[in-house]
C-alpha cells in the first residue's frame, strides 16, 4: 500500500490538512481538491485507489458528485465524509455508490482502519483476479439463461443488453452466478465480495442488492435474485429461462 494516491475531496482547507496530517503514518500519495469541478478535473488526470469525499461541497454536492465517480470510474473506491449520522443518511450514501461512510468528528486511527480496509479489499480483487487468469482460464464467462457474462471484459448482458454495472455490483452479480440457488447471508456476501468483516457493513450489501436488482430489472422482469427472509439472498436460475 506504500505510496498508494488517493484524493481528498473537502471544501475546508482546515479539515484538509488535518486529515493530510491524521493519514501520515500511512505512507499514502494525498492529493487535494476543494470542489467536485477541481476533483474532476484531478481524477480525469490521475490513478486514484480511493477518494476520501465531503458530502456538504459547494456547487455540485458531494453525493451527486459519487454517483457520477461511480459511473465513469467504479474501480476507485469512495469513502464519504460527512456530520450525517442517521441511518437514512447512511443508506442513502451507500446507494449513491459510496464503499463507505465515515462521521465526522472521527478518530484518526478509525479513518486510517477504513482506508486500509479499502485499499486492501482493491488490492484483493485484483489478486483474484489475476489467480483468475492464472488458474481458472476455462472460466472465460458464464451463461445463465439469459443472463451472459464475461469476465476478461468485465461485462454483463441480460438478454443481449448490456449493463451498466460498477465493480462492486459485478462482482457482486458474477458471485451469485458462480454459486446458483445457494443461499448467502449478508455477512457471507462481506467476506466473499467485500473482503472484510464488520457487522455495521451490513447496510452496504442491502444497498448493493438493491441497486443491482434495480438495474437488472431494466432488461428483465422477473426478479431472480431473490431475498429469503431471514437468510439472505440467492439467484434463481429458474427465473432467467427465456
Amino acid at each position: 500500500m506504500q505510496h498508494e494516491k488517493i484524493l481528498i475531496i473537502e471544501d475546508d482547507r482546515a479539515i484538509r490538512q488535518l486529515i493530510v496530517t491524521q493519514l501520515e503514518p500511512l505512507n499514502l500519495h494525498i492529493d487535494q481538491a476543494d470542489s467536485a469541478e477541481a476533483a474532476l478535473k484531478k481524477i480525469a488526470k490521475h490513478s486514484y485507489g480511493l477518494l476520501l469525499l465531503d458530502i456538504n461541497l459547494p456547487q455540485m454536492d458531494g453525493l451527486s458528485l459519487c454517483r457520477k465517480i461511480k459511473e465513469h470510474y467504479p474501480a476507485i473506491a469512495v469513502i464519504l465524509l460527512t456530520a450525517l449520522s442517521s441511518d437514512m443518511d447512511r443508506v442513502i450514501g451507500l446507494e449513491m455508490g459510496a464503499d463507505d461512510y465515515i462521521c465526522k468528528p472521527f478518530f484518526a486511527r478509525e479513518l486510517q482502519a477504513r482506508i486500509k480496509t479499502q485499499l486492501r479489499h482493491r488490492d484483493q480483487l485484483m489478486a483474484a483476479a489475476i489467480m483468475d487468469e492464472q488458474t481458472i482460464s476455462c472460466e472465460k464467462s458464464i451463461q445463465l439463461g439469459s443472463l451472459h457474462i464475461e469476465f476478461a471484459s468485465h461485462q454483463a448482458f441480460l438478454a443481449k443488453q448490456a449493463i451498466n454495472l460498477t465493480a462492486t455490483e459485478f462482482d457482486l452479480l458474477a458471485y451469485f452466478a458462480r454459486h446458483p440457488n445457494h443461499v448467502f447471508s449478508r455477512q457471507q456476501l462481506l467476506d466473499k465480495v467485500w473482503g472484510y468483516q464488520h457487522s455495521g457493513y451490513e447496510h452496504t450489501v442491502n444497498s448493493h442488492i438493491n441497486r443491482l436488482r434495480a438495474k437488472l430489472e431494466l432488461h428483465h422482469q422477473a426478479p431472480f435474485i431473490e431475498t429469503v427472509w431471514g437468510v439472505g439472498y440467492k439467484l434463481n436460475p429458474s427465473q432467467l429461462s427465456h
